[in-house]
């Protein structure tokens, strides 16, 4: 067993690390069983919260106990990366995408960070054994940043962190290092209900519930098949994600803008506008969103999103 001098002596390195790599946030938890989420997780499935996106009921067990992903596994290392942009893309006559879509696949770009940051961990600490993760394994990212101290889960499901709103990516190391256990962040939601009143298709069907089979960002991402025509007329210009919740949310005044050059919007998007959007070509489309995250809905699935969302 590791002394707590020692823990804290480590937990400091790997916090000074991960911030000079750019991530605004660490914090970190024992590695252990999920026993509050894990009967709310059975009774959203159970209820079909989650539409088609089979993968959910998928490695129940896992999802809850990250020792089951990795053997071993002692400590959760909860990052957060900011990508608020500088420059909202403009809205007026033109179609929208989320904030964290207009620049390169954040999927690469976190991943590539959290890999030099076990790295680090390596060369400065020594034989240390773990996996990360950034949106791509059965992981309750939410649940492990906020008993890590990081934020906590909104009435829209998001996290938000109390200095900097909740445009964040969330990711993690899951390693076989004893490390302190952080205090678990407060709820600050208080009364307000601005997400759940300004939510498009009613989604947050009660505060800290999500419907995601009514989320726009699910018809337009996950959604393989037709929307369905009940949702016509009901997606604000959104064909690709949705922020409404985020930007409704009153702790998003404290957002700053990201200084990651890599998710800065391919400059044909600025000039984009509905026309454009409508004559999209797959040379175009290939050009613009080569490493994005809207490469996943293909340019058929865009193309659904667009004329679905066309009046």
């Amino acid at each position: 067993m590791l002394k707590d001098l020692q823990k804290e002596k480590y937990a400091s390195l790997i916090r000074e690390e991960a911030y000079r790599l750019g991530f605004s946030f660490c914090g970190f938890s024992v590695a252990g069983f999920l026993e509050e989420e894990a009967p709310r997780m059975e009774a959203w499935l159970k209820e079909n919260r989650h539409g088609k996106m089979g993968y959910l009921e998928n490695n129940f067990d896992k999802r809850l106990d990250p020792r089951k992903l990795h053997e071993g596994a002692k400590s959760v290392v909860s990052l957060l990366y900011n990508y608020y942009p500088e420059e909202i893309l403009p809205s007026e006559n033109n179609y929208k995408i989320s904030k964290y879509a207009y620049g390169k696949d954040y999927h690469f770009v976190v991943r590539d960070k959290l890999k030099l940051l076990m790295r680090f961990i390596h060369d400065e600490i020594g034989e240390v054994s773990g996996r990360v993760f950034v949106d791509s394994a059965p992981v309750m990212e939410k649940a492990w940043a906020s008993k890590s101290g990081l934020g906590w889960q909104a009435k829209n499901a998001n996290l938000i962190n109390k200095k900097h709103g909740s445009y964040y990516f969330i990711s993690e190391l899951i390693i076989d290092l004893e490390l302190p256990q952080d205090a678990a962040a407060t709820d600050h939601c208080g009364s307000c209900t601005k997400c759940i009143d300004a939510c498009p298709t009613e989604a947050i069907i009660a505060p800290y519930v999500v419907d995601g089979s009514k989320c726009i960002s699910y018809f337009t991402i996950e959604l393989k098949e037709a929307i369905p025509m009940s949702m016509k007329g009901k997606f604000d210009d959104w064909i690709f994600g949705c922020d409404v919740c985020q930007d409704v949310c009153p702790w998003n005044r404290f957002s700053s803008s990201h200084h990651q050059s890599l998710f800065e919007p391919h400059p044909f998007l600025k000039d984009f506008d509905k026309g454009s959007w409508e004559d999209i070509s797959r040379e175009i489309f290939n050009e613009v969103f080569r490493k994005s995250a809207v490469k996943r809905t293909k340019l058929e699935g865009l193309q659904r999103n667009i004329f679905f969302v066309k009046e």
